[in-house]
């Protein structure tokens, strides 16, 4: 029944400081189809999917979340290369750990807290 994903939604408290880190940092393009949803937030392309930015008031706690994102709720991204994204990461401070499971992965936490997986997938 089910085909594949459509669409992500992760909350976000500041729409231009996500699109800072989603587009800026990680080559996100947005959509500029969002319809006016009484709330400000963004759509971002990634293929056939999308990541929506919900800027709302965050009903789950930011504190007390894992360290490490792989420990954590997460969405998963493939990469062409890991070593392209460290060296991006730590151009901007943004800390990250390797997979426990020695696969070529990484964990960062977005400016809201979310925890995301990036997965090398050799083209």
């Amino acid at each position: 029944m089910i085909k594949a994903i459509h669409h992500v939604s992760l909350i976000v408290a500041d729409t231009d400081r996500a699109l800072t880190f989603y587009s800026d940092l990680l080559g996100l393009v947005s959509d500029s189809t969002r319809p006016d949803l009484g709330y400000p937030g963004a759509w971002l392309q990634m293929g056939g999917q999308q990541i929506h930015l919900l800027e709302l008031a965050n009903p789950d706690p930011t504190q007390g979340r894992p360290e490490h994102g792989g420990r954590d709720r997460h969405i998963a991204f493939y990469v062409d290369s890991l070593d392209d994204l460290k060296t991006r990461l730590r151009g901007q401070q943004i800390k990250f750990s390797e997979s426990r499971s020695g696969r070529a992965a990484l964990f960062c936490r977005d400016p809201d807290g979310n925890a995301l997986e990036f997965i090398e997938q050799a083209n």
